[in-house]
């Protein structure tokens, strides 16, 4: 915390905010005040009311009359949503991706999957949730959509905020699946980018369950 004002844009407080709420430091159902994030993150309420708006639409957060702004909460049918709007979205994405992809996405997503998959080899497994979300991200930037790549991404979120992963249980298998992918989008393989990642999502749907939602470690 700290009392000195500092030049934080309302989209740097809206990254670390949602940040702060996927790692599980508010927790579902938990007021989130203006003045008190104002302090955490040292700057004004400015940035923070904006914040705010940005998370409430896109479903972290919610306002109640009289009340004020709270931690979203999820039914399990909300969350199991997530899941299945995922698997229709990104293989979607991947077909696009195989034949719209830059070299240097290809590139980018190839030197993800080594780092990947030696930092499972190393038994770095606190690494792999950053890596994989990058993957996916620079994945559904190679679609060449800007909306899809949005959507993917705030999924992405909402999926990391959700669930947690059994690891080291899904870690090889997960990273060797990527391997795949990128041999797709290599090739060209439209149909193949596709039936690779549903089945990549498949497979990580079973290693996914809800998170604790009332405690502070998620």
């Amino acid at each position: 915390m700290s009392n000195t004002v500092r030049r934080m844009t309302p989209q740097q407080v809206c990254r670390a905010l949602r940040d702060d709420i996927i790692r599980g430091d508010f927790v579902s159902g938990q007021r989130l005040t203006e003045d008190t994030l104002a302090e955490r993150y040292g700057v004004s309420r400015v940035p923070v009311r904006e914040a705010l708006r940005t998370l409430e639409a896109e479903g972290f957060a919610s306002s109640r009359p009289y009340a004020g702004t709270f931690v979203a909460e999820l039914t399990e049918a909300e969350a199991a949503d997530l899941l299945e709007i995922r698997a229709l979205l990104e293989p979607l994405c991947a077909s696009r991706a195989a034949t719209r992809r830059s070299p240097e996405q290809l590139g980018r997503l190839k030197e993800l999957t080594s780092l990947g998959q030696a930092a499972v080899r190393d038994g770095r497994l606190d690494e792999l949730a950053r890596l994989n979300s990058r993957f996916h991200e620079v994945l559904a930037e190679a679609s060449g959509s800007a909306l899809l790549a949005q959507l993917i991404t705030q999924l992405s979120w909402k999926i990391a905020w959700v669930y947690a992963v059994e690891l080291p249980r899904r870690a090889e298998d997960s990273w060797d699946e990527h391997e795949q992918i990128c041999a797709a989008l290599e090739a060209g393989d439209a149909e193949r980018a596709h039936t690779v990642v549903a089945e990549h999502i498949a497979h990580a749907a079973s290693a996914y369950r809800l998170r604790q939602r009332g405690g502070a470690d998620g």
